[in-house]
């Protein structure tokens, strides 16, 4: 008996593409295996191709100990028969399925094997990967990252749904031998895909079962989910009905709302690239098979997709098709009841909306759109035709939706104008379009473009330009709609080409040929037709091709790399260290940075404006990481790790910032280091943090000798200094007691609107769109990552939920931190504003009534203004856990503590009372947490650092003249 069998078969009904190739990738991945005591079992349908039987046969004969044929009975056909008889043929201890074409990755028998060996698990599966695209590049399904995050071992698969709601278990585990055959476990034969139901029977049959975080399985092919929909279907009714026998439809619900995303609407993805008459079969069987009612939870687009495919709408689906890649597009017209529910309307076209006696309405109202006026609307324009007109142009007529909304009424005049622009650069041409009529809820319109004579390229970089139509309504502010055109990619395929002239001749191109892009716009492209372009294209492609050119472009290319590698920042910081580090200092010089470049802001921005409000003679330059926007008009900016920036921290006398230089460079002799910092700290930092006691002892020195350039370091309270400076190993000696200068501004405005009142509120707001009636609520919650670029997170507050509730009274600004960022859905206007990257947080917490945070040190400074906070802490013990924390957060925090939205909800409601009740544990919190925060933070800090440094140099100066 060996260790483990692969069943893999060959010539059934449902075999992987590509024959003896995908055979023998299949086979050799077995005999390559790490565990040597894998054996091969294929299993050959009588029916097989000869070239699969051929190829079978010479694997068997290279290794016969390890490659076992299997004929089939000829009465056996279908897939599942052929790996029934596999698996009564196996003598392994443990049995894995193969699909002809999957490959195992080197150690994934052994990595299953020892799994199963030590948790005595009967079924043992790991992760797999697909194809992503026609270009071969593997992809795991995104769920399976929660599903195998760590190794495991599980009772029951109820401890993780995700192995039966999702197709986890199509591929990538293995049973152990004894335990199938004891609990029967066998192929459905008379249905494709049945290895979608056997893994769940599998998993409901069998008692432990262990998951391994390694990929197992590599090569599965993705199923045409255009032809095999009907057995897809079937398959996946027999695992949901499986679930409810079983007690289970909660899990049911699930896998109804798992199936739905997972094949549903990636078929309806499809469908632009689709010809139309197998769209409409596809619709039809759909139809057919979909019977059951469409998940109601998923995503209003996803919903309306799928509820359009059950329907059989062929044309609706297309429609929705597009609006799944654009969701920000109105791509049918919108209809909007007397309760403000908007739904997809019907365009005319079966576009299976509100109006079609199919089904109810389509409710899309959380998308936003009616909130957005006309002109900021995105709306599909389809192409509905593309012809040569009688007088030789193009022809080109097409219908823009309109929202229902709002836009141009009937019998508004119209204009508008086709415009043709070339792909990568500035150059457009536009067309008058000679017909734009309403029709309702869209706007035909027609145009001939004379593409011929003035579509001029220069023939080399301009070959491609898109088409697009504006159309706006007469008058000084009629309402004005850009849009490209859409169609799916058999609308012009080969339909219709016009003679072109470049202006370089025509042997850089001939024709124009009217093509669909692969995001379905509609897109000219010059191409050669006649000889004597085709010709020219030949000698210019064998001219790039022979040798002498491949050894220039190889030359390029390694010119490319060592510019590139003088660009990187392993070269520059050893060229700074060594070389720059040696320039003598410019005297008054000063390197201001604000959270690693990327806002002016925090308290560099405070000591910046003190030092031109006393007029200082410093030379001022400030670091910007992406973008100079924001910025004083009249700083000297460098690029973040520029040669410049690398230059001005050589020469600088002063260096300020709030979080930290690059660590990799060495700080000069002559070189005052500033750290403002920028926040006390609830969660452990710096040598308390757990990641970096588990970091190797490079690393910890790497950062010791980054808070070692530190020369003054401000803080607040002494909280900082028992927390910040122990956790950084900072001297008393270098701690700055003035508070954080960027509170100056809050304490300011505290006495403000206690001397003069609240109003009126400072200029920011006016900007934002506040209403003077209306609290300013600010949600800010803190960073959940880890070191590395920005990234996108989720928001824990429902921010359209918060609109729909408190909308009428509150206005929420949103701030995600400036290492994330967060997508926010369409809201009514003035109900939520995104201020996330807004530079100064300091001028938003002046005009904000209520603050919501989680762990953020937002909120140390917040209670300076002696105003509400709330705290939602969905995840605080976690966190806490995670993290770890200096103090207990709910018996000191300044507000209440919230751990559900509800209860959000309902401390926002009972404000009033709530603010009575915490506020004098508020003033405590800011009087423990910022007691050197007084209002003159800057002016004391320049004091400290740059008025007495500017003294000692002039001092030095004048005896130095004196001698």
């Amino acid at each position: 008996m060996s260790d483990f069998s692969c069943v893999i078969t060959g010539g059934g009904d449902n075999d992987g593409p590509g024959g003896a190739d995908a055979l023998r990738a299949s086979v050799e991945s077995v005999l390559g295996q790490s565990l040597r005591g894998a054996e091969a079992v294929v299993v050959l349908a009588s029916a097989a191709d000869p070239a699969v039987r051929t190829a079978a046969r010479t694997l068997a004969d290279r290794a016969p100990g390890r490659i076992r044929l299997v004929h089939a009975d000829p009465a056996v056909r279908t897939t599942g028969a052929l790996r029934n008889a596999g698996l009564d043929a196996a003598n392994g201890r443990y049995v894995l399925v193969l699909t002809t074409g999957e490959r195992l990755q080197l150690h994934a028998c052994r990595n299953l094997w020892q799994a199963g060996e030590t948790s005595r698990a009967d079924l043992i599966a790991g992760r797999w990967s697909r194809a992503a695209d026609e270009g071969g590049k593997e992809r795991e399904p995104s769920w399976q990252g929660e599903l195998y995050a760590r190794s495991r071992t599980l009772a029951r698969f109820t401890e993780a749904p995700e192995l039966v709601v999702r197709d986890a278990l199509v591929t990538g585990f293995c049973l152990r031998r004894e335990a199938a055959r004891r609990h029967g476990l066998r192929y459905e034969e008379d249905l494709a895909h049945g290895e979608i139901l056997f893994g769940p029977l599998a998993a409901a049959a069998v008692g432990r079962i262990a998951l391994v975080r390694r990929l197992i399985v590599t090569g599965r092919a993705v199923p045409d989910r255009a032809r095999d929909l009907t057995a897809l279907v079937e398959a996946h009714r027999r695992v949901a009905n499986t679930l409810l026998a079983r007690g289970l439809p909660e899990l049911r619900e699930e896998r109804e709302k798992a199936f739905a995303r997972d094949h549903l609407v990636p078929l309806v993805r499809s469908f632009p690239g689709l010809p139309a008459a197998r769209r409409t079969r596809v619709a039809a069987a759909a139809a057919r098979a979909l019977t059951g009612p469409v998940p109601p939870d998923l995503p209003p687009l996803e919903r309306v997709a799928v509820t359009l495919l059950a329907r059989g709408d062929a044309e609706g689906a297309l429609t929705a098709a597009y609006a799944l890649s654009r969701p920000a597009t109105v791509c049918a017209p919108l209809t909007t009841d007397a309760d403000g529910r908007v739904t997809w309307g019907s365009d005319g076209k079966g576009g299976g909306g509100d109006r079609d006696p199919s089904g109810p309405p389509l409710d899309i109202t959380e998308l936003g759109h009616q909130h957005r006026p006309f002109g900021e609307l995105r709306l599909m324009n389809r192409l509905t035709r593309c012809a040569t007109a009688e007088d030789g142009r193009l022809l080109l007529e097409g219908r823009l939706v309109l929202p229902g909304h709002s836009g141009p009424t009937p019998g508004t005049p119209l204009t508008a104008t086709l415009e043709f622009r070339a792909r990568g650069g500035a150059r457009a041409v536009a067309f008058p379009v000679e017909e734009v009529r309403h029709d309702g809820n869209g706007i035909i319109w027609r145009a001939r473009a004379d593409v011929s004579r003035r579509l001029r390229p220069v023939g080399v970089r301009d070959t491609a330009w898109d088409a697009r139509l504006t159309v706006q309504a007469e008058g000084p502010d009629g309402p004005r709609s850009v849009s490209d055109l859409f169609a799916p990619q058999d609308q012009v395929a080969g339909a219709v080409r016009f003679a072109a002239r470049p202006r370089l001749g025509r042997l850089a191109g001939d024709t124009w040929e009217p093509y669909i892009t692969l995001k379905d716009h509609f897109a000219l492209r010059l191409t050669a037709r006649r000889r004597p372009a085709r010709t020219t294209h030949r000698l210019i492609r064998y001219a790039t091709r022979f040798r002498p050119a491949r050894k220039a472009k190889l030359l390029v290319r390694a010119l490319r790399k060592r510019l590139d590698r003088y660009r990187s920042r392993g070269f520059k910081a050893p060229a700074y260290n060594s070389w720059l580090t040696r320039l003598p200092v410019r005297r008054g010089s000063v390197v201001f940075e604000s959270h690693m470049g990327t806002c002016y802001g925090d308290s560099p921005r405070a000591l910046y404006e003190e030092i031109r409000r006393q007029g200082l003679k410093l030379h001022a330059t400030w670091s910007y990481d992406s973008a100079p926007a924001g910025f004083p008009d009249d700083a000297r900016l460098v690029r973040r790790w520029s040669w410049r920036y690398l230059w001005a921290l050589a020469r600088a006398e002063y260096w300020v910032d709030n979080q930290g230089f690059p660590q990799h460079l060495r700080k000069p002799r002559h070189t005052t280091y500033l750290q403002t910092w920028h926040g006390s700290a609830y969660k452990r930092m710096g040598f308390d943090e757990t990641r970096v006691r588990l970091q190797n002892a490079p690393q910890r020195e790497r950062l010791q000798r980054a808070v070692d350039r530190f020369d003054h370091f401000l803080v607040r309270s002494e909280h900082d200094v028992n927390t910040l400076a122990r956790a950084y190993r900072l001297p008393d000696e270098r701690l700055l007691r003035t508070g954080y200068p960027r509170n100056d501004a809050l304490i300011a405005e505290r006495n403000r609107s206690e001397t003069e009142g609240r109003l009126p509120r400072p200029p920011l707001a006016e900007a934002l769109g506040l209403a003077d009636h209306k609290r300013t609520v600010l949600y800010a919650p803190t960073f959940r990552g880890g070191p590395g670029k920005q990234r996108r997170s989720r928001l824990l507050l429902d921010v359209r939920e918060f609109a729909a509730r408190f909308g009428d009274t509150h206005t929420l600004l949103v701030r995600s931190h400036y290492l994330e960022s967060a997508r926010l859905p369409v809201c009514p206007p003035g109900t939520v504003v995104d201020v996330s990257r807004h530079h100064d947080v300091s001028e938003l917490l002046a005009l904000t009534d209520v603050l919501i945070t989680d762990y953020s040190s937002i909120m140390f400074d917040f209670v300076l203004l002696d105003r509400p906070v709330v705290l939602f802490a969905p995840d605080l013990d976690a966190y806490a856990d995670e993290r770890g924390s200096y103090f207990d957060l709910r018996e000191n925090a300044p507000g209440p503590v919230t751990a559900t939205q509800d209860e959000l909800f309902t401390a926002l409601a009972e404000l009033k009372k709530s603010d009575t009740r915490y506020a004098e544990q508020r003033r405590e919190f800011a009087e423990r947490f910022g007691s050197y925060d007084r209002g003159d933070a800057a002016r004391r800090t320049v004091a400290a650092v740059f008025a007495l440094g500017r003294s000692r140099h002039t001092t030095d100066h004048d005896r130095g003249a004196g001698r």
